[in-house]
């Protein structure tokens, strides 16, 4: 049977400061620390992304372009509207929809749907703070994840600098 990465990636801190639509919110300065962070410790211990999923908002995407800044090879990426204010659930059913013939996939979303989904798929309870990383491998096909052959192999907020 195949094995699949899924790695769920929350987006870096956003700017609470100003008057902006929360799906306009942009980064915090801290957040444009963080995320080349997240980029750096996925280059060095995943390697090669088959795709890249993103909310819409402005603070994942721009999230992820600084991650993607320090991949060797950055995947495609798609912008996926249904990853904005997803639940669990929803988030499931977008990881679902991966075709496979992709091994290993991105997945930058939001609390709680992102800290659910970990719990949801490993059983365990672990927090989710900005620019934390979650990477699980599940056997068998993308439409079978959530079925418990899951298995969490890291968590945490990569190593600032």
């Amino acid at each position: 049977m195949p094995e699949h990465t899924l790695v769920l990636l929350r987006h870096a801190k956003s700017d609470w400061s100003g008057e902006e639509a929360d799906l306009a919110r942009p980064l915090a300065d801290r957040g444009r620390r963080q995320a080349p962070e997240a980029g750096r410790w996925l280059n060095a211990n995943i390697g090669l992304l088959d795709l890249a999923i993103v909310s819409p908002a402005a603070r994942a995407k721009e999230s992820w372009n600084l991650v993607a800044a320090e991949l060797d090879t950055p995947p495609p990426v798609r912008i996926d509207e249904r990853v904005y204010a997803a639940s669990d659930n929803e988030l499931l059913a977008v990881v679902r929809d991966v075709p496979d013939d992709l091994g290993t996939v991105v997945l930058v979303g939001h609390n709680p749907a992102i800290e659910e989904l970990v719990s949801r798929l490993t059983g365990e309870s672990i927090p989710m703070p900005t620019s934390a990383i979650a990477v699980i491998t599940a056997t068998g096909a993308w439409t079978s994840v959530g079925h418990g052959s899951e298995v969490l192999r890291s968590a945490g907020r990569p190593p600032t600098s």
